[in-house]
């Protein structure tokens, strides 16, 4: 029997974190899933990363969102390529395993660190199971974090470099509290730690590796891929129907229950772009708010030498600090990214600035950065990049945005608040008074949106008017529709959202569960 003729008990439509992660809990609850992929299942010899290529079809086949991101930031339009992927596993095919939970003050209103929104309508407490549930099924290993909560269920990291040993120390004499970050990885024999590309074997723990393979073995769940959906059909306050494109052929599909987990542009561009007569400002947006309230991660990366002697053994992700997370105002984490200033590296950095300013289609010139990256190279030596991620707040303002006569271009407006500029100068601040005494050296002055995080554009809550979704991710105005990817998020937290992405989606297959016995 084919796909398109089955009624399934649940489509699951994206298989990144949320979608792999509900489906394959779904699946062994004994539900009928169906996963449906805009990209290829592709195989497992892959081992590309999220490179800068801008032809669609090779960009798909690759895994990689095929098409260009059309960005407006105060007032400044241009277009871009995002490290979004679109393929089995969906953008976290190509992360870099890091799975930290967040502090309670991300979801909790605490004295003296009052939350934006007044919290979360799911408290710390109630999410703290299914993150102990969630880095036990991506295989989480990592030391405790000494300035955190409690630290969830961890298995032991691997032996630290005499790189990573240095800089360990070094930070620790300096008065900061260093611990092993908190990574996905299984760890096989031979495996080769493959952060920030795709893995070739089920070692690194993605929505692939720890979700829909799983999910298919379980006999209860099926793969579409190469499906590119094109809009939610609905019965009144139902969705009836998805409506695809599959091998260039319209089709249809039919479930009890829709999950959208294509991310959080991707999830509201779909039910923007599905309005019809019923739903003429999108489906599910009676409150007007679907798409709204987007925000990311700022982005401040620096370089940071070790010790003068340190052994060179090459780049590490190892390292995570908490120290700058809440000193007094909502700042972040502070994470090794795995990177070495490498010629290779300052030249894909230095085109990818280039790509993104207003000479990216002047021709020729990103042969030129060779000459600056060389110099860079010189400079920089054996430093290792590090990255701070500074908390974005909501707007309504900040939003997906969909146009008609483009249905099909994804595309943002984002203001710079600010608010956020004065945080993001003092975290700049903080960030050199707390590596005082290493050699240090920021990377670039300006705000730096880290465009693989976008959150919040299909935000929970209990008041309708004022949220998408339900506590329990359904849809306010929608019986059978749910969303499991980072658009249920109130706000951004400090951390990389992809471990609370995990653990929502998990509790929120509880809850489906649950509702069907």
């Amino acid at each position: 029997m084919s796909v398109f003729d089955v009624q399934w008990d649940a489509i699951v439509i994206g298989t990144g974190i949320g979608g792999g992660t509900i489906g394959r809990a779904l699946a062994e609850a004994g539900h009928k899933v169906l996963f449906v992929e805009q990209g290829p299942a592709g195989f497992r010899s892959e081992q590309n990363g999220l490179s800068e290529i801008f032809v669609p079809e090779a960009r798909l086949t690759r895994g990689l969102w095929p098409d260009p991101l059309h960005v407006t930031v105060d007032g400044r339009s241009e277009q871009l390529y995002a490290p979004l992927g679109a393929g089995v596993g969906g953008s976290s095919a190509f992360y870099a395993a890091t799975l930290e939970r967040p502090e309670r003050h991300d979801l909790d209103s605490v004295d003296g660190k009052p939350h934006p929104t007044g919290g979360w309508p799911v408290s710390f407490d109630a999410m703290t199971p299914y993150y102990a549930k969630a880095a036990a099924q991506y295989r989480v290993y990592g030391s405790p974090d000494p300035l955190g909560e409690p630290p969830i269920p961890l298995r032991a990291p691997p032996d630290l470099s005499a790189t990573e040993s240095a800089l360990m120390d070094s930070l620790t004499r300096a008065g900061l509290h260093p611990y092993h970050a908190h990574t996905g990885l299984e760890r096989l024999p031979g495996c080769a730690t493959c952060l920030g590309h795709k893995c070739p074997r089920a070692c690194k723990m993605d929505g692939r590796s720890a979700g829909v393979e799983p999910a298919l073995a379980t006999g209860n769940a099926t793969l579409l891929d190469r499906a590119r959906v094109t809009r939610l059909g609905t019965n009144g306050d139902t969705i009836s129907h998805v409506e695809l494109i599959h091998d260039g052929v319209p089709r249809r599909l039919t479930a009890r229950r829709y999950i959208l987990a294509g991310g959080a542009l991707g999830s509201p561009h779909l039910l923007l772009k599905s309005a019809n007569e019923a739903w003429p400002s999108g489906v599910a947006n009676r409150s007007g708010l679907v798409g709204r309230n987007l925000m990311f991660h700022v982005n401040k990366m620096f370089a940071l030498w070790p010790q003068r002697g340190t052994p060179d053994s090459g780049a590490t992700k190892a390292i995570s600090l908490r120290d700058l997370y809440h000193p007094g105002q909502r700042f972040g984490t502070i994470q090794a990214m795995g990177i070495r200033a490498s010629y290779g590296e300052i030249v894909h950095y230095l085109n990818l600035m280039l790509a993104r300013s207003p000479l990216g289609r002047v021709r020729g010139l990103s042969q030129l950065t060779r000459i600056p990256a060389a110099l860079a190279h010189r400079a920089f030596g054996s430093a290792q990049i590090f990255v701070g991620l500074l908390e974005d707040l909501p707007y309504a303002e900040n939003r997906v945005t969909w146009d008609a006569a483009a249905a099909d271009r994804l595309s943002v407006d984002y203001t710079l608040h600010d608010e956020l500029k004065s945080r993001h100068r003092a975290f700049r601040r903080a960030i050199r008074r707390a590596f005082k005494g290493h050699r240090r050296m920021m990377m670039g002055h300006g705000i730096e949106l880290n465009w693989g995080h976008p959150s919040g554009t299909l935000r929970y809550g209990t008041d309708r008017t004022q949220s998408v979704l339900r506590p329990d991710c359904r849809t306010h105005d929608i019986g059978n529709l749910w969303v499991v990817d980072a658009s249920f998020m109130p706000t951004s937290m400090g951390v990389n959202p992809s471990l609370t992405i995990a653990a929502n989606a998990l509790r929120v297959a509880e809850t489906i569960t649950k509702g069907a016995t």
